[in-house]
Order: C-alpha cells, then sequence, then structure tokens
C-alpha cells in the first residue's frame, strides 16, 4: 500500500513560458539631483527694503557754525533777513557702505580740537589723516556714488548760489512754558467771571466718556531745546576762501551753535524705488 500523496504530481505543458519580476522601489543618489537652495524672502520692514523706500539725497552735506544775522539787499533794492553760517575746517572722516553696515553714508567732522578728545573720535580721525574734530555728524546718501575719500575738505562753495538746502540743528531752550507761549492758545477771556486764570488753557478733554485727557494733548510743559530743521532755504552768497555761507531767512539754535547743511531733501531728494520707476516709464 502506497500513499497517494506520495506520488509525483503531473505538470501541466504550456504552449509559452512566462516570467515574473518583482517591481522595487529605486531610490535616486544624492549625488544625481543638482542642488538648489531657496532664496530667502525679502521682507518689507528689513533694512534693504527701507533703503529703497528712504528719501536720500545724492550726496551728503556740510557741519557749519551759527554766528549772526544781518540785512541782505538784493540787486532790486529789497532788504531780505539772513544768517551767516561759517564752515571751518569740514573734513570727510568716513565712509559707510551697504554691504558692511547695510546703508550708505558720509561720517564728516569739523572745528580742530586738541584736548579732552574721545579715544574713538582720535582713532578714527587717525586713519583719515585728519586732525581730531570737536563736532561729528553722518549724512546718509542715496548709493555709494555719493561717497566722498576720507580726508577731503568740503568748502562753503561746495552749495551753489540760488540753490535751496536745509539746516538741522537744536533750537534754544526756552524753558517750562506755558500753553500761550508754547502752542499759541489764545486763553481765556479778560473780563468780569475770569479769576487768575487768564492764561490757562481751559477744557482738557471729555468728562465722563471717556473720562480722561487724551493722549498727545497740548499742555504745559519744557519747551525747545529739540532738533529742528528749517526747510527750503536760499543760498545768498557762498565764499569757499572765507569760509561764509549766507542763506536766506533764520535757522534753529542759538549763536555759535553748529548745524547741519544739506541739500533740501523735497526738492532733490529721491528713493530708489522712485528712480526705478521712471526709468521704467
Amino acid at each position: 500500500m502506497f500513499a497517494l500523496w506520495s506520488l509525483p504530481l503531473p505538470r501541466v505543458a504550456t504552449s509559452s513560458s512566462k516570467s515574473f519580476s518583482r517591481s522595487v522601489a529605486r531610490i535616486p543618489s544624492i549625488h544625481s539631483v543638482t542642488s538648489m537652495r531657496t532664496p530667502s524672502p525679502i521682507l518689507n520692514h528689513s533694512v534693504v527694503k527701507a533703503n529703497e523706500r528712504k528719501q536720500l539725497l545724492g550726496r551728503p552735506g556740510l557741519l557749519g557754525i551759527k554766528r549772526d544775522m544781518i540785512s541782505w539787499y538784493t540787486e532790486k533794492g529789497e532788504q531780505l533777513a539772513a544768517t551767516i553760517i561759517e564752515i571751518d575746517a569740514c573734513e570727510v572722516l568716513a565712509n559707510k557702505t551697504s554691504e558692511e553696515h547695510g546703508y550708505t553714508s558720509v561720517l564728516l567732522g569739523q572745528l580742530d580740537k586738541t584736548k579732552n578728545v574721545v579715544p574713538t573720535v582720535r582713532s578714527i580721525c587717525k586713519s583719515a589723516g585728519v586732525s581730531p574734530k570737536a563736532n561729528i555728524a553722518e549724512f546718509r546718501v542715496r548709493t555709494d556714488e555719493g561717497l566722498i575719500q576720507p580726508g577731503v575738505e568740503l568748502t562753503a562753495d561746495y552749495f551753489a548760489v540760488g540753490q535751496l538746502i536745509d539746516v538741522q540743528a537744536t533750537s534754544k531752550g526756552k524753558g517750562f512754558a506755558g500753553v500761550m507761549k508754547r502752542h499759541g492758545y489764545s486763553g481765556l477771556n479778560a473780563s468780569h467771571g475770569v479769576s487768575v486764570s487768564h492764561r490757562s488753557a481751559g477744557s482738557m478733554g471729555p468728562s465722563q466718556d471717556p473720562g480722561r485727557v487724551l493722549p498727545g494733548k497740548k499742555m504745559a510743559g519744557r519747551m525747545g531745546g529739540t532738533k529742528v530743521t528749517a526747510q527750503n532755504l536760499e543760498v545768498l552768497s557762498a565764499d569757499g576762501e572765507a569760509g561764509i555761507l549766507v542763506v536766506k531767512g533764520q535757522i534753529p539754535g542759538p549763536k555759535g551753535s553748529y548745524v547741519k547743511v544739506s541739500d533740501a531733501k523735497k526738492e532733490y531728494g529721491k528713493s530708489l524705488l522712485r528712480i526705478k520707476h521712471d526709468a521704467c516709464r
């Protein structure tokens, strides 16, 4: 007796032979893929975008000293109030580029100083090859084309007669002042019914709703001693040898104070976005 399952199974004849293969997922090599880096997005509040939107000038200005006011007479006999600005030893100390500092500017200094010089100022002036300066200021420029070689002296004829300039300085300090002197309030009635409050401000704001003084209310306080810019002043005379610049009108600050003089930003200033927009037209 033998078991049926011990017998070999008969083979079925096929007309054609078929071959089967298993599909395997292929992983590409890292060397076969080209290296691509996603550029970092430029945000609107970044330094690069802020520099494009800024209203900047193509060249720096000058540092001067306010001396006095005079009467200037034109060829027609008209009398104008004018201010004398002295330009003395105004030299370029250093430059800042957009690649290294994020923006472009020129560092200027005026008035030679020998005593009590800060070591940082002394090193900057030494690298520029000039004597230490008493006053130092920075002027932002639009591009690197407005940079000036350190050590170059700028004179009063840097500006042309008839052009418009801006003068920035610290205004005179007036101390604590009331609302009439500080903001031009008219005060209360100087008649019957007003007792020892003729120069007061009056009502400060709403009563029940919101029941408080709103922020920014013009009130009494310290007056003056702030940075003020007189804009669009006409240049009447520019003497480079004498170092005298005569400007039409008055400028902020007391006599002997140092001022920043530059081209009129509203007249000559442009942003990089505006230049690109004009070029596309």
